[in-house]
Formats: structure tokens, C-alpha cells, sequence
């Protein structure tokens, strides 16, 4: 059975060349991938190649919990694409350069524990967050 596809998207302000680095670069994702502040990113590891691996480690600020989040690249287009697998499941991520900006959009494959709208929100949140960080 395939898993649904879920797309969330933001825009940022900022050249494209900064938001590509923020994307991909492990010292920026520790600052903006969480979802909620009782959540942080405690490392990051990216190569950025076809068949690199990345991971990230998820933690709650108070020690309860915390989670891997690994995978591989599959396709990689210099501040344009990147896709990967992670588990069973893929995403894509897309970057859009428009007048205003870059549009960062994510379509990953929606995982049966939560409900879609709570995988939704929780990836539109980290985008946001990732937004925020590069404005700053």
C-alpha cells in the first residue's frame, strides 16, 4: 500500500544561496529543526551526494524522549532539489526562487502512527521554524 503524500511549503526571505546553505548545512539545522521549543536538534550529520547518508537527533529539552531521523540521498540538484528516503518512506524537497524570496516546499509520505494532520503541522512547524532562522 503507498503511503499518502503530504506537501507543506514556506517562503523565505533571503537569496537562495543562504537558504540552500541553511538546508544543508549541520551547524543551521541544530538552530531550526524542531517542531516546538520543548524539542531540539542536539547534531546533525549531511553528505550531500547521491547515496550519502543524513541524520539528525530529535530530543526533548527535558530528556524524556528522543529520536533518530536518518537517511539517505537520492537525488540531489544543487539549490534546487533534494530527495531522500528515510525508512520506507521518501520526501522531496523543492526550492523555488520567486521575486520575493525562495518557496521551500517538502512532500514526504504520510506514517500511519499519526494522523495527517498532526504530520502535517509538525513539518509545516519545522518549516516555519527553518523560515524564521534564515530571515534572522
Amino acid at each position: 500500500m503507498t503511503s499518502p503524500k503530504i506537501t507543506v511549503e514556506t517562503a523565505v526571505a533571503a537569496p537562495l544561496g543562504a537558504v540552500w546553505r541553511a538546508y544543508t548545512t549541520p551547524a543551521d539545522i541544530v538552530q531550526w529543526n524542531s517542531a516546538s521549543d520543548d524539542w531540539h536538534t542536539t547534531q546533525a550529520a549531511v553528505d550531500l551526494r547521491v547515496g550519502g547518508a543524513f541524520s539528525s537527533r530529535m530530543e526533548a529539552r527535558d530528556g524524556s524522549f528522543g529520536f533518530d531521523f536518518a537517511g539517505t540521498y537520492i537525488r540531489v540538484e544543487p539549490e534546487r532539489l533534494i530527495e531522500y528516503a528515510f525508512g520506507d518512506r521518501s520526501a522531496r524537497v523543492e526550492f523555488e526562487p520567486g521575486a520575493d524570496g525562495v518557496t521551500v516546499r517538502v512532500t514526504f509520505d504520510a506514517e500511519t502512527t499519526h494522523p495527517i494532520e498532526q504530520q502535517r503541522q509538525g513539518w509545516q512547524a519545522i518549516l516555519d521554524r527553518f523560515a524564521r532562522h534564515v530571515e534572522a
